[in-house]
């Protein structure tokens, strides 16, 4: 596999374990739009030997490919393998591919956390493969885009950490605000709970309904906390509340937090402007922010406010779960592991199916 800027190169061969969920399914569609990209395979234990255009209808005439297996050796044969997978499931794959050629990006959780004590704590059973999460690189482009060029195993941000950190880093790292006291609520559609049916999720407890859900204990607080305490090295203090809403994708975030002086709000947005000053995906907006303005695409759109009241920064953030928020930002880490530019099959109409 070469750089797009070298007049010899080749695409790139991508695998999906997993294709048949919603994160991978956004894959699919992603990865078929891309110029530079040819679908090897994908995989989905359910669904073995049956073709994808059966599942998914609309990749009738686009993607010609039936479900295998991933023991199947011709994953191994992939420069890029992406894993959407539950939870505990990437890291039993995850050894044996890097003994072959291909680079892997994780979509789920099994590699965003440093700790195997956190791990087990969050997300509920042991972590079984801590030699290969010692070499995990953070997959936040905007974060770690030197790390991530040279990774083999990317682990994909999770989707309300993404929303979370975007707007947090800049005035973290800025001094701006205080490390403790961070408020952080959220909204999300429906899809980020996954394909799984169960009566929790159906249509008759979703619609015309709003509920919180694992206060004090959901599995995204110790990864936006650690990401932040790498940054500024010191303790973090973060609560983080999210909600769910009858509504498909999208994850909307306010944040409050404690700011450390007084500033004006012509210092925040530059501080915002110069931090992101090179991102791709990055939007820094001057009025409030809605959901619609970045569905189907893999922007996070970012906007503050100083409430003098009360001294806080109040910070709004929306992006698209399964893009920004998974599939997304997964091939914006491929295109950086891979040499080409990164916004590569991520712009353009063509992807905004709103």
């Amino acid at each position: 596999m070469q750089p797009k800027n070298d007049t010899s190169f080749l695409m790139i061969s991508a695998a999906i374990v997993g294709a048949s969920g919603y994160s991978g399914a956004e894959l699919l569609r992603l990865l078929s739009l891309h110029n530079d990209v040819r679908i090897h395979a994908v995989a989905a234990h359910q669904w073995i030997g049956k073709r994808v255009d059966e599942l998914y209808p609309v990749f009738s005439g686009n993607v010609d490919l039936t479900f295998g297996d991933i023991n199947d050796e011709s994953f191994m044969d992939a420069d890029v393998v992406f894993l959407a997978l539950p939870s505990g499931t990437a890291m039993s794959i995850v050894p044996g591919l890097l003994k072959g050629r291909a680079r892997v990006v994780d979509l789920g959780g099994d590699f965003r956390l440093k700790s195997p004590q956190l791990y087990e704590q969050y997300y509920g059973h042991s972590h079984t493969a801590i030699p290969v999460l010692a070499d995990a690189v953070y997959g936040l482009p905007e974060l770690n885009g030197p790390a991530i060029r040279d990774a083999r195993l990317v682990a994909n941000p999770g989707c309300y950490p993404t929303s979370a950190l975007l707007p947090l880093l800049p005035v973290i790292k800025g001094g701006i605000i205080a490390p403790g006291g961070i408020t952080i609520n959220s909204l999300s559609g429906v899809s980020g709970a996954g394909r799984s049916s169960s009566a929790d999720m159906s249509f008759a407890e979703i619609n015309e309904n709003i509920r919180a859900y694992k206060i004090g204990r959901h599995q995204h607080i110790p990864e936006i906390q650690a990401v932040l305490e790498s940054v500024i090295g010191e303790p973090v203090q973060v609560s983080f509340v999210p909600h769910l809403v009858p509504i498909t994708r999208g994850i909307y975030t306010t944040i409050h937090a404690n700011l450390s002086g007084s500033y004006t709000d012509a210092e925040i947005f530059d501080c915002y402007k110069s931090f992101y000053r090179d991102a791709a995906f990055v939007r820094i907006r001057t009025q409030i922010p809605q959901l619609k303005d970045v569905l189907y695409t893999n922007y996070c759109d970012i906007f503050c406010s100083i409430e003098r009241r009360t001294n806080q920064l109040i910070m709004v953030s929306v992006i698209d779960n399964l893009v920004k928020g998974a599939a997304g930002q997964a091939i914006q880490n491929m295109n950086i592991m891979s040499g080409y530019p990164e916004a590569s099959g991520l712009k353009g109409k063509e992807n905004h199916q709103q």
